[in-house]
């Protein structure tokens, strides 16, 4: 290709771009300034009659809506549990995208088919899943959860005789669906998706940390599915996912693990106990985009039971190559038409390599206790027992709460959110990205003491 080519000049344009705003990440401040955001107004506009040049809809872009942006992948954005995309994955990305392949069928996608099926053994022994467990690439945790979830519907209906596939759920019989009182939201959306209503549920107990009390947990009788967690997203404690297994499984339960960020402590040595006796389960939900820093969007559902998965997923057309010898990615996903997922995947786990994965992990545990220690060294109060990457500190009152977390927003140091803990308003800090450094956390530290205390910069 000539490299004067309109497409080669545009191209090369807009990784510049790009590697221009992800440099300057480093040190510009998290949160956009209110005139980036006042000037965001810049998009709005009637549909224009006549085109516009790709090169001006690029600049456009880039010099109105990159200013605006929040700083989700600079090292001390702490909001949401967000990570900030590898370097590598970011690149991978933009090649993937170029080739814009559709992973449905094996025959027509086989370089991407192939990835996601390398990507997807590769996370089935870092978590230390069983043998034979199928996978499905999605957007996120919450459509993980609903796919793992619809394959749970569709075997616990099985054993019973009702083909929920073919006949829905208006007049089948009943199924109980076991959750924590500390369950996500996503949960309840993906139930509530699946027909089995978000509010008709049983609620299991929980401990000080959110926690499942497995000793206080619901008797189980008739067809059950059993929702339980792996890394609360205010504390990050983790369900006794072995225990409840041994609870509800002889009685014919279907156990479901959220792990959108939680399941990754598998992938470290010193942490693998968190997720003790999780291999048990039936079914598993996690993200990439989150601990595993790949790019927006990228979650995965693993299910124990591939033919359940695949009844409940499965797409026949006249025209589709679903006779294959291959794996067909679209028998295992709710979408036929996606993107190449799985080629972030592949390249992150390729580029850091099992020892790589833990070094990530534990340190972002550990940047998490030392905002810990400092904050308590301040005179704050840290809510939860820091066992994995979420810290939660309170300042005081709930009005002195919200006032403190909006000022350290604006300040633009860092960014980290509100949420209510168990009543009681908190700041949340969720360390998961990897280029995290020590400073970084010693930065945070003293911009949230300093604004916490009232002191001017």
């Amino acid at each position: 290709m000539p490299e004067n080519s309109d497409l080669h000049k545009l191209l090369i344009d807009a990784a510049e771009r790009g590697v221009a705003y992800r440099e300057s990440g480093i040190d510009r401040r998290v949160a956009p300034s209110p005139e980036a955001v006042a000037a965001a107004k810049g998009f709005v506009e009637p549909m224009p009659d006549k085109g516009t040049s790709a090169e001006r809809v690029l600049a456009t872009l880039d010099e109105i809506g990159s200013p605006a942006t929040v700083m989700m992948t600079g090292p001390r954005y702490f909001g949401f549990v967000i990570g900030g995309s590898l370097p590598v994955t970011v690149a991978t990305n933009w090649l993937s995208t170029a080739w814009d392949q559709n992973v449905g069928m094996h025959e027509v996608t086989p370089a991407t088919s192939t990835l996601e099926l390398v990507a997807m053994d590769w996370m089935i022994d870092i978590f230390g899943l069983p043998a034979g467990t199928a996978a499905s690439f999605v957007t996120g945790a919450t459509i993980a959860n609903f796919t793992a979830l619809a394959a749970a519907r569709n075997r616990v209906y099985s054993d019973i005789g009702w083909n929920v596939e073919a006949d829905g759920l208006i007049g089948a019989p009943p199924v109980t669906v076991v959750v924590s009182e500390e369950t996500h939201p996503t949960v309840f959306k993906s139930l509530g998706l699946l027909g089995f209503g978000r509010n008709r549920v049983v609620r299991a107990p929980v401990d000080a940390q959110g926690r499942i009390d497995a000793e206080r947990f619901p008797a189980i009788k008739g067809p059950t599915i059993v929702c339980t967690q792996a890394g609360n997203v205010n504390t990050g404690a983790f369900d006794p996912v072995g225990r409840i297994c041994e609870i509800a499984k002889p009685k014919g339960a279907w156990v479901h693990v959220d792990g959108a960020f939680g399941l990754w402590a598998a992938a470290s040595p010193d942490r693998a106990h968190l997720c003790s006796g999780f291999s048990a389960a039936d079914s598993w939900a996690t993200d990439a985009h989150k601990w595993l820093n790949v790019p927006y969007d990228s979650g995965v559902a693993f299910v124990r039971d591939a033919l359940a998965l695949k009844s409940a997923m499965a797409i026949t057309a006249e025209y589709l190559m679903t006779e294959t010898r291959f794996r067909n990615p679209s028998d295992f996903t709710p979408e036929l038409s996606r993107r190449a997922r799985g080629v972030d995947v592949w390249a992150a786990l390729k580029s850091l390599g099992r020892q790589g994965v833990a070094a990530m992990i534990d340190r972002c545990c550990s940047h998490a206790r030392r905002f810990a220690a400092g904050l308590r060294e301040a005179g704050f109060e840290v809510l939860n027992d820091v066992v994995l990457n979420q810290v939660l500190v309170s300042f005081g009152d709930d009005a002195s709460n919200r006032r403190i977390i909006d000022a350290i927003q604006k300040d633009g140091t860092c960014w980290c959110g509100v949420t209510v803990w168990q009543g009681k308003t908190a700041m949340r800090i969720s360390v998961c990205n990897w280029s995290t450094t020590e400073r970084d956390v010693d930065l945070s530290l003293d911009a949230i003491i300093r604004i916490a205390r009232g002191q001017q910069p």
